[in-house]
């Protein structure tokens, strides 16, 4: 397998790890990853099927048989696309707050993560990539030849995510968004 130069981008929810990756995509005219799309997307197919991943982490890890996630270079070869079982995935399905609920269940499940593990690695081989997420550059990309951790204060972090996911339509305070934010650290934070 050919490998390309490869950037890592590390960070906690909401610290900007997706703005810095795409800018940096773009500037040098890479590809970006985002690892967090493939849990979300996870988390979906879990949604989908009615898996409860917080009490059912077996039921998750059996789903993970009949699915087949990985990034290919879309149509106009300037970005990548995530496709599952050779359909494009929606961001209207993984960006919604059902899935945002459940994500952080869903990737600590070790099963889950060492089968992400093999997948996020297989993107060395599409060209320059520029890749983001948590563990990118100690557990995915240890090779990496450059490494970022971006990270925020937890109420910057809590407005950016308010920002980004349109939560005064749902009805959700900053206050709320914070407070989802340090609970997704607190689950994240042993994996």
């Amino acid at each position: 397998m050919t490998t390309f130069l490869q950037i890592a981008i590390d960070g906690p929810a909401a610290s900007g790890k997706s703005t810095v990756a795409r800018m940096l995509a773009k500037r040098l005219h890479g590809f970006y990853v985002n690892t967090g799309d493939m849990y979300r997307t996870i988390a979906h197919v879990c949604l989908l099927r009615q898996i409860d991943a917080a009490s059912q982490p077996q039921l998750v890890a059996d789903a993970l048989d009949s699915l087949d996630l990985r990034y290919a270079v879309a149509d106009d070869g300037e970005h990548l696309q995530l496709r599952l079982n050779g359909e494009d995935v929606r961001q209207e399905d993984i960006r919604r707050p059902e899935v945002a609920a459940i994500v952080s269940h869903v990737a600590k499940i070790p099963a889950v993560r060492a089968w992400m593990l093999e997948r996020q690695r297989d993107c060395r081989s599409l060209g320059l990539i520029i890749m983001e997420g948590r563990d990118i550059g100690t557990v995915v990309l240890p090779e990496a030849k450059f490494k970022f951790f971006v990270t925020a204060t937890p109420l910057e972090r809590a407005r950016r995510r308010f920002a980004q996911s349109g939560e005064t339509a749902a009805g959700a305070t900053l206050e709320q968004v914070a407070r989802e934010i340090a609970e997704r650290d607190r689950i994240d934070s042993p994996r």
